[in-house]
């Protein structure tokens, strides 16, 4: 299994998973939309051989603590093909999003998915429960990328219009 940038030729192989995966249309929509506004700042598949097991997206994201902009991401969608899951596919992704992340400029990533999951890799309810969102409760997490980044009491996220439901 290879982990790499996905290419145009991917996407219909990555709308097909996304489909799969979570069980309608949303998200492979959400994907061609965040591209087509330029949004995207990572999205890596992961492949065995010709067939892609995995999708993970990073997006740009509005985000402000105490006033001061934060540039933060959005991690979404992630997806794994069910027979691959529960087999290190998704910890790699998104290891190697992390990684990428990490040498650009965003200070912060947010996340709404499995608590328990996306704590192994340092999302935090805790840091997400300061920041007016969409979303709240244990499943809204951040990820500071630059230590002190999202410290404040007091900050809000707004997602772009593509999240809206088309």
């Amino acid at each position: 299994m290879i982990i790499r940038d996905e290419t145009p030729a991917d996407r219909a192989q990555i709308d097909l998973l996304l489909d799969e995966v979570f069980g309608g249309t949303y998200e492979s929509r959400l994907v061609a939309r965040l591209r087509e506004a330029a949004l995207v700042v990572a999205a890596l598949i992961a492949a065995d051989g010709e067939q892609i097991v995995g999708h993970v997206v990073m997006s740009r994201l509005a985000a402000q603590m105490g006033g001061r902009p934060v540039r933060a991401l959005a991690l979404a969608p992630m997806a794994v093909r069910p027979p691959w899951q529960r087999r290190g596919v998704g910890s790699r992704l998104l290891s190697a999003a992390l990684e990428r992340c990490r040498a650009g400029d965003a200070e912060a990533i947010f996340v709404l998915g499995h608590p328990a999951y996306y704590a192994h890799f340092g999302f935090s309810a805790d840091l997400a429960r300061k920041f007016a969102a969409p979303f709240a409760g244990p499943n809204f997490m951040a990820l500071e990328l630059v230590p002190g980044s999202l410290a404040g009491t007091a900050g809000a996220v707004v997602y772009p219009a593509v999240f809206e439901l088309a």
